[in-house]
């Protein structure tokens, strides 16, 4: 440890970028891995859980630390690529420690843990928790005032108890600059207990997002634990097509309670896209894509395209076509590039920029065909029309790679690892 910095608190390392003794990147520190013990002694530090680039969870022990200062972790010697396995001994610091509802051993009274800090112990190599930083009063989101205090890990008691209903809030803090995709990585590797918890404390947009990103035996388990209400509301966040592949997954009772439950028009698009054969056009696309009549301007469809909201290859593209202007609309006319927009002027109507030399698709379309479609024109997206020629939806080319990758592609080491990309965020 080096001089000055005698104590580091878990939630300050959380994200930190892991550097091997030639200064180059190992990945990024996403948990601390420790064991408790008895009879009040502070709980040793085992080591860190670090997600290489290849978005491996890998355990690396704290004997190969050799420093943690300036916002980085230093090891040295080789490190050990075997996936991170948890031992029934082993307890994760951010994963079951933060939030949990402890009792101070002078008073009884309650406290939430917000932090703990770590520390090396003199003329040693080895690390233990030393402090718990906590809030007096009960945890929740409607009760964060009360006050804080750093005491000493032997005053406090009930780590060694399972917790029910434990918190997420400060869990979440920790994380909550992640890209959707990577918060379900965290959540995919937590307990079962502790994902509920986290998945129950996320707002229904986030949990839909993150949904969207999780494989399927995680959305399965996640929605199961929701309340029926609250599983009926996230599913209605999810874009329909991912809505409508976890819904195909689930018992058919379950199934129709669920759909029951959302909102009318939501549920339409949802049952419409079931319709189809999963892996066809029509099973495919969503059902949300920008619809503009032809007298609509650039600058409405601008406006449009600025929606946060949606994905690049949903922005990508505006659909003209008669009223109504969502789907399934009336006649399908014609497409509208983003790039096309870029340059007239604002006031020009979409209805004399249309590319009407675009060939829609119609719903049956199978998956093969909808791919070589897409690489043969450079498309990221192509309209689906049925025999009338409304407009259906629109198939875009992640909604495809889905389903060309293999079942279990998020779970695999290759999963964002296979091109030597960083996408752990931030910089050294």
């Amino acid at each position: 440890m080096a001089a000055g910095a005698p104590r580091v608190f878990v939630s300050h390392i959380s994200g930190v970028a892991v550097f091997d003794p030639n200064g180059d990147q190992v990945g990024r520190v996403r948990d601390v891995v420790a064991m408790l013990r008895v009879g009040g002694r502070p709980p040793r530090v085992l080591g860190l859980v670090v997600e290489v680039v290849s978005r491996r969870r890998i355990f690396l022990p704290m004997t190969r630390v050799t420093g943690v200062e300036s916002g980085q972790v230093i090891t040295t010697g080789v490190v050990n690529m075997r996936r991170f396995e948890q031992r029934p001994t082993e307890t994760l610091v951010y994963g079951e420690l933060f939030d949990r509802r402890v009792r101070l051993t002078g008073t009884d009274e309650e406290v939430t843990v917000l932090d703990v800090s770590i520390t090396q112990l003199p003329a040693r190599r080895d690390w233990e928790i030393d402090k718990v930083f906590v809030r007096r009063g009960k945890g929740g989101a409607l009760r964060r005032k009360g006050e804080t205090l750093t005491v000493e890990w032997s005053a406090v008691t009930g780590f060694s108890l399972e917790e029910h209903g434990q918190g997420a809030a400060n869990l979440l803090a920790t994380f909550e600059r992640l890209r959707p995709a990577d918060l379900a990585n965290v959540l995919h590797h937590l307990s079962p207990k502790r994902r509920a918890e986290v998945a129950a404390a996320l707002d229904d947009d986030r949990l839909a997002d993150v949904l969207e990103e999780l494989p399927e035996d995680d959305q399965i388990e996640i929605l199961g634990k929701l309340k029926e209400e609250r599983a009926a509301d996230v599913l209605e966040a999810m874009d329909p097509d991912d809505a409508a592949d976890l819904l195909s997954e689930l018992p058919e009772e379950e199934m129709e309670r669920l759909l029951t439950l959302m909102r009318p028009d939501e549920a339409a698009d949802v049952r419409r896209l079931m319709a189809y054969e999963e892996l066809s056009a029509g099973g495919l696309m969503t059902t949300e894509p920008i619809v503009l009549r032809p007298d609509a301007t650039v600058a409405d469809a601008l406006a449009r395209v600025r929606n946060p909201d949606l994905s690049p290859a949903l922005a990508a593209q505006v659909y003209v076509c008669r009223p109504p202007d969502e789907t399934p609309t009336g006649k399908y006319l014609g497409t509208v590039h983003f790039q096309r927009l870029l340059r007239d002027p604002p006031f020009t109507l979409v209805g004399a920029l249309t590319d009407t030399e675009l060939r829609p698709l119609p719903p049956d379309t199978p998956l093969p065909a909808v791919t070589s479609y897409l690489a043969t024109y450079n498309l990221i997206a192509v309209p689906v029309v049925d025999e009338s020629g409304s407009l259906l939806g629109a198939v875009t080319v992640d909604d495809v790679l889905d389903h060309l990758l293999p079942d279990d592609w998020r779970e695999t080491e290759l999963h964002h690892g296979a091109f030597g990309i960083d996408l752990q965020g931030g910089g050294p």
